[in-house]
């Protein structure tokens, strides 16, 4: 359905920050899966631009040491929501952004291929802002309006041995309880 909010998959209410790291979805893939994250370079310090950086392989190594580690890493994500509830895109939805990685969900692997990935500045384990649940809250119902989400769930969900993020910091409940949507679209 195409709604007055998307063109070609860039929403129009999210500041769009063109990110090179992404690639074509699979013929006929059926988007259906929202994927929530967390990140904050260097690791729990907020505000910087680092984020952005990353995502669009402008990072300055030399900054921080843990940057280094990040040498060659090409990652992304469709949406990046600021501590204060700032929206930003990176990828048009109609692509394949890099966030998932190895990953599994209902059977069916490489979740980058038919998911929606939306990273949280924060740490795994944190909590996060009403601003940000705001700007989520926002978001949800729009991308579904356009998109058949049937799930959504965090990075820990779909790659367990790996991830840890969004964390006991996020409040499913409250996200599902914002958005009045049934249970089973979220993880137990």
């Amino acid at each position: 359905m195409k709604t007055p909010f998307w063109h070609q998959g860039w929403y129009r209410f999210a500041h769009r920050l063109d990110s090179p790291n992404f690639g074509p979805r699979p013929v006929d893939t059926t988007i259906d899966l929202v994927v929530i994250h967390a990140i904050s370079l260097p690791p729990g310090v907020y505000g910087g631009q680092d984020v952005q950086d990353f995502f669009t392989n402008q990072l300055a190594f030399e900054r921080h040491p843990y940057f280094n580690h990040l040498r060659g890493v090409q990652v992304s994500a469709h949406f990046f929501i600021r501590r204060g509830g700032e929206l930003i895109q990176f990828v048009s939805c109609d692509q394949r952004a890099w966030h998932a990685g190895e990953s599994q969900h209902a059977g069916r692997s490489d979740c980058n291929d038919f998911s929606i990935g939306i990273e949280l500045e924060g740490l795994d384990g944190d909590t996060f802002t009403p601003a940000q649940y705001e700007s989520l809250i926002s978001l949800l119902p729009v991308l579904a309006m356009h998109y058949p989400l049937k799930h959504t769930v965090g990075h820990e969900h779909i790659a367990p041995d790996r991830k840890k993020d969004p964390g006991p910091g996020f409040s499913w409940g409250f996200l599902q309880q914002g958005l009045g949507w049934d249970h089973p679209d979220f993880p137990e």
